[in-house]
């Protein structure tokens, strides 16, 4: 299970922190005009704090497991991300916006958290 937890966490924090560093290092207009129309609905604080939350979750997916500090944590942020995927389902559900990668992202992301705490528990 431990094997199956690091695969799956690894896929899942080069996609969190791919997208989170995108939206923090990226302006809000950049970011819309290349195809994140969502964000024009937000305010550019709002948007680079939803980039901060994927990032610090995609490095909390891997760093605790890694060094074994507080591995407890892993689960955890698994779990916040799979939060922050519901309010992305909502936000594209409400624009009628294809909602499908949040679907994947928060799926694997609640298998994460659930498989994460078997683990370390």
């Amino acid at each position: 299970m431990l094997i199956a937890l690091w695969i799956l966490n690894a896929v899942l924090a080069l996609a969190f922190v791919a997208a989170g560093t995108m939206k923090l290092a990226r302006p809000k207009p950049a970011l819309v005009a290349s195809g994140l129309a969502w964000a024009d609905d937000f305010a550019d604080p709002t948007v680079k704090l939803i980039g901060a939350a994927e990032l610090a979750g995609g490095i909390g997916l891997v760093l605790p497991l890694l060094t074994g500090i507080a591995p407890i944590l892993t689960p955890i942020a698994a779990a916040a991300l799979a939060v922050v995927m519901v309010g992305a389902v909502v936000v594209h559900i409400r624009r009628s916006e294809n909602a499908t990668p949040s679907i994947v992202l928060g799926v694997l992301s609640a298998a994460s958290a659930v498989l994460g705490f078997l683990v370390v528990l």
